[in-house]
């Protein structure tokens, strides 16, 4: 069965006994991580700072649950998010990964209705949440805020199609050497041997269900490409001796 909504509390935060939540304030100033959208505020950005708060989780535990309506915006400053949708049936995937200066819950914001999925933490994440009056006031009153959200909600739409069709044309060896390739860039790491390193942030049941396919499948491919010399994988690391096959993989399936 999907995934029962849980309440929400006054700070739009979904119901978490596990929560920790922090009395210091981040700063939206000093953030290195600032999501592009809001730094169209430019002086305004005062406002965003005053209005936010801010809060701690540790993996696995929720940000909003699926069926949860939208109370306003969510910004991680730290860690790595999952969005995990849940079936009729109970079965669960995980839809997207969001990152370090990434909005969460923008595309349920705009349609205001109910989240489509549940917002999960990965890794300890650092998440700041708007509510819903601010957000929409601060949309209203800067239209170069509301043209950067439509810009990365656009963006985020046309990257989920290419997936689709990566799905849909794509062996299961050539969807995980991709999915691997996109988890470099954030997760990875060269050695003085110039072989890649990338810590994984996913389960590898996670990763059976980001490339569509079944977990016995995925380790089937994971042999396979063991066997082959591209990848050797150690629970939740795996080396890469040569990029270049890596990538040969993805070539070699255009």
């Amino acid at each position: 069965m999907v995934m029962q909504a849980k309440t929400t509390n006054h700070t739009g935060a979904q119901s978490n006994p596990m929560a920790r939540w922090r009395h210091k304030r981040s700063n939206c100033f000093a953030c290195p991580h600032r999501a592009a959208e809001w730094c169209a505020l430019g002086d305004n950005l005062s406002d965003l700072n005053e209005a936010k708060t801010s809060n701690t989780y540790q993996p696995n535990q929720a940000i909003f649950y699926q069926g949860n309506p939208c109370m306003g915006l969510y910004c991680v400053e730290e860690g790595t998010v999952a969005l995990r949708k849940c079936d009729a049936q109970g079965n669960e995937v995980i839809v997207r990964l969001v990152h370090s200066g990434e909005v969460l819950g923008a595309r349920t914001f705009f349609t205001d209705g109910e989240y489509s999925a549940s917002a999960v933490a990965l890794t300890p994440a650092r998440v700041c949440f708007i509510d819903k009056t601010t957000s929409k006031r601060m949309l209203q009153d800067n239209q170069d805020v509301s043209f950067a959200f439509l810009r990365n909600i656009s963006s985020a739409l046309h990257q989920a199609e290419e997936d689709k069709l990566h799905f849909a044309t794509l062996s299961v060896r050539a969807r995980l050497a991709h999915l691997l390739m996109k988890l470099k860039d954030r997760y990875g790491h060269m050695d003085e041997s110039y072989a890649l390193h990338i810590d994984l942030p996913l389960s590898r049941q996670d990763m059976a269900s980001m490339i569509a396919t079944r977990p016995e499948t995925l380790s089937r491919t994971i042999r396979a490409l063991e066997k082959d010399g591209v990848v050797e994988f150690h629970k939740r690391s795996v080396k890469v001796p040569d990029l270049d096959c890596l990538m040969d993989e993805l070539e070699q399936a255009a």
